[in-house]
């Protein structure tokens, strides 16, 4: 009944029947056939051709949660023949944001590939709720991410702390009156800027000002509306993105605020076109973490990755 399950994963997968016939290396017909023939093992239908693109009926549902668990024990498996071969083969799949992908994650590969060449490592740079669904479907092994996963699906091996800010435009005359509460970038590279002594920004002081917002299913996003939610004000959003190194951008350019994180403060060059401002404390801090799906089992070659990566995280 599972044979050539490969077959109906790959038409799940891509939702064409023609698209997993090209990426399978078989003709679309012959594909057609062999599905045919499986729906007729299982006696019931897998695919609503009815529908464009194509879907799972229930019976297919049913199917693919299945064919996801076999893959499961599969890699475990191939995992596990990996760890005996000490690191001479394996592979690592991490993802992460635009940010994560190329400031955080590259001084990590170098490490490792140093230490294990012979380790593949394959990194996926996406948003946060494709990230998780890679992730669930075990096409991810890790993804570096600040959002607050389900602990009943999700593992998480903190990283690093991070804080948001406010980046303001230097254009805006809202600056003039809190410069006194401006945080300087050396500060933020610092850590000093975490001081109690260093007072955040008066939040109201920023209402009806246009904001740069990341699109939902992101942490920042859900952290800047529960500050807005104590402040009993509403965003003026003019923009939503997906990546916050460009909404940053966006700002320098002097369209609007955004909510960016120390560690992209960290990562670009200083920029005079704009202005910084501490956040509070309740709401900006946040864990930076590696999270992996639950209960899945962690090769050798991931938990060195995460070995390594805490080794430079305390550099």
């Amino acid at each position: 009944m599972f044979s050539n399950a490969e077959y109906v994963y790959e038409v799940y997968k891509e939702r064409s029947f023609s698209r997993a016939a090209q990426n399978l290396y078989i003709s679309q017909p012959a594909l057609s056939v062999t599905i045919k023939r499986i729906e007729s093992r299982v006696g019931a239908p897998l695919f609503d051709r009815s529908t464009n693109p194509i879907g799972l009926t229930d019976c297919g549902q049913k199917y693919i949660e299945v064919v996801k668990q076999m893959m499961d024990l599969q890699n475990g498996f191939v995992n596990y023949l990996n760890d005996l071969e000490d690191l001479k083969a394996g592979v690592v799949n991490v993802g992460g944001s635009n940010l994560f992908t190329s400031c955080l994650l590259p001084p990590i590969i170098s490490e490792y590939k140093n230490r294990y060449p012979a380790v593949e490592i394959n990194v996926v740079e996406a948003n946060t709720p494709y990230l998780d669904q890679l992730l669930m479907e075990g096409r991810l092994d890790l993804i570096l991410d600040n959002y607050i996963f389900d602990k009943k699906t999700h593992d998480s091996h903190l990283y690093r702390r991070e804080d948001l800010l406010l980046a303001v435009p230097a254009s805006f005359p809202v600056n003039r009156r809190l410069k006194e509460y401006q945080v300087s970038r050396d500060s933020v590279i610092s850590g000093t800027f975490r001081s109690p002594d260093v007072q955040p920004a008066p939040f109201d002081a920023f209402k009806d000002l246009p904001f740069i917002f990341l699109k939902a299913g992101n942490d920042t996003r859900d952290r800047a509306m529960t500050l807005f939610a104590e402040y009993k004000f509403q965003p003026r959003i003019i923009l939503e993105l997906d990546q916050q190194m460009t909404s940053y951008n966006v700002s320098c350019q002097g369209l609007g605020l955004s909510f960016v994180s120390d560690t992209l403060v960290r990562s670009v060059p200083a920029d005079r076109h704009v202005c910084f401002y501490k956040l509070d404390p309740a709401v900006s801090h946040r864990d930076l973490c590696f999270f992996r799906k639950r209960a899945k089992y962690i090769t050798r070659a991931v938990r060195e990755f995460l070995n390594i990566a805490d080794r430079l995280a305390q550099q």
